[in-house]
């Protein structure tokens, strides 16, 4: 999609812009990137990627929708295969699950499963805005990249996984059993996605105080 510079020259200094990719008639204009947690901006700004785990029966794909307000994974599916059937259903789980009341954007990589006709359909089909960032930058996906990080240093990586169906429970279990419920975020003022959306809205992470918690000696950003 072309660039207007009249309408970007001044402010792209200070505001990093990211462009909606998907099919000609759904293309609307730049949008202006904010990855900054915000507890009364819950199912406006989701992001998403694909990571590969290694199984003796094979490759293991999971695809994540997070919210980026909140650090919570709201959607993830997994599969033997890297069609596009495997984000739209992550995709859709997470519009099920937290069927948003307002339009959503969706961030993620130029993978072809992300600018895929299957993919705008379904996504406008929900109020979703599927957008990207050019090529070579990566800030779009960087939060579902760090939460790879997260689970390929504590889970996947630690253990060989004889089948896909016992990769998937384990992912399951760290996921809705552990990351959403008690992972602590620096960025959220060291509480999980979960107590983060249910804190009152007067308990911005700037405003919390750490000293009375225990910090952890690693936490995800």
């Amino acid at each position: 999609m072309p660039e207007s510079r009249s309408d970007f020259s001044d402010s792209r200094r200070a505001v990093s812009i990211t462009l909606i990719r998907c099919f000609p008639q759904l293309r609307r204009g730049p949008v202006l990137r904010k990855f900054q947690p915000d507890p009364v901006g819950l199912d406006a700004r989701w992001c998403g990627d694909i990571a590969y785990i290694a199984t003796d029966e094979g490759w293991l794909y999971l695809a994540t929708v997070i919210d980026i307000a909140s650090r919570r994974v709201v959607g993830w599916a997994t599969a033997d295969h890297l069609r596009t059937d495997l984000v739209a259903d992550t995709l859709m789980a997470a519009c099920r699950k937290r069927r948003p009341i307002g339009p959503v954007i969706f961030h993620s990589d130029r993978g072809c499963q992300y600018t895929s006709h299957q993919l705008a359909t379904l996504a406008d089909r929900w109020g979703v805005r599927l957008s990207v960032g050019r090529t070579g930058q990566c800030w779009d996906n960087a939060l579902a990249e760090s939460f790879f990080a997260t689970i390929k240093r504590e889970l996947l990586d630690t253990s060989c996984w004889p089948s896909r169906a016992a990769a998937r429970t384990a992912i399951f279990d760290f996921i809705e059993g552990g990351y959403n419920l008690h992972r602590l975020h620096s960025s959220l003022g060291y509480l999980s996605p979960a107590e983060y959306e249910t804190a009152p809205a007067a308990w911005p992470p700037h405003r919390w105080c750490p000293s009375k918690r225990n910090k952890p000696s690693r936490d995800q950003v």
